[in-house]
């Protein structure tokens, strides 16, 4: 909810940081550096801060706009874009928005691995991507994005498919995924497109219970359904960040590296301000 408080909040943060609001504060910097690569003890030394890396990779996703169009104020765009794909590797924006995930959970007063899940999909357009499918329901010619979040709507696991690949076959990938990844969920909640006897199966051979909140057409104007309101939250909380309002990568593991990045900056502003 956006208050007075939360303005004054924000005017804060925004007077740590150097620049731009995307830069990170102190605070922020001083939680991730140490999930940064360390120095090459051999070779060249390192000339480039890693911090202004970082700055000018969230600047660019939250804007929309290109690598060429980073301004000057930041490094070179080669030298960021080599960066970004060493970090994609390393898998550096997922681990910093897992460890974030569960900090910011255990600041709550819960576990800091979640039990309980709802999941839902949504399609996008991707004029770059190697390959795109046709969401006839939604009418997008794309990539679809199936995701799970925990009850409080953070993030816990996205699949990136093309856009005429069902829900309930994403959500066998989701499945498998969330087993390897967290252990401890048990429950699901999903709309009624993931009412599918194979999907079900699935769920039930990895020890997953599938709990389908339906829509109640019969009653007038527009409701919240419970739990499922969640996630389409989280879909908002993604749009925020313009270069996820359409999926611009031609690959889909950059895809997915934007979206931990936006909901880690995220999580990672909260846990270092509330």
């Amino acid at each position: 909810m956006w208050t007075r408080a939360n303005r004054g909040r924000m005017a804060e943060i925004e007077k740590k940081t150097k620049r731009y609001p995307t830069d990170l504060t102190d605070e922020e910097w001083s939680r991730i550096a140490p999930l940064l690569p360390p120095p090459g003890k051999t070779g060249r030394k390192r000339d480039v801060d890693l911090r202004e890396i970082l700055n000018a990779i969230r600047y660019m996703a939250r804007s929309g706009g290109g690598w060429r169009m980073l301004p000057k104020d930041f490094p070179p765009w080669q030298t960021v874009y080599w960066w970004f794909r060493v970090f994609v590797r390393r898998l550096l924006f997922r681990t910093i928005h897992d460890v974030a995930l569960m900090i910011d959970r255990e600041r709550a007063g819960r576990e800091a691995t979640p039990t309980a899940g709802v999941i839902d999909s949504q399609s996008v357009k991707a004029p770059a991507a190697a390959a795109r499918g046709f969401d006839a329901g939604k009418k997008v010619n794309g990539r679809k994005r199936h995701i799970a979040v925990d009850t409080d709507g953070r993030l816990l696991m996205v699949n990136l498919t093309t856009a005429d690949i069902s829900d309930s076959a994403g959500a066998q990938l989701i499945l498998d995924a969330i087993r390897k990844r967290w252990p401890w969920v048990k429950h699901l909640f999903a709309d009624g497109a993931y009412d599918r006897g194979k999907l079900m199966d699935k769920a039930r051979f990895l020890d997953f219970v599938v709990e389908v909140v339906r829509r109640t057409d019969h009653e007038p104007g527009f409701k919240v359904l419970p739990r499922r309101w969640v996630v389409e939250r989280t879909f908002g909380w993604m749009l925020r960040w313009r270069r996820l309002v359409r999926d611009c990568e031609k690959r889909i593991d950059v895809s997915e590296a934007m979206i931990h990045l936006a909901m880690g900056s995220l999580l990672l502003r909260r846990i270092s301000h509330r």
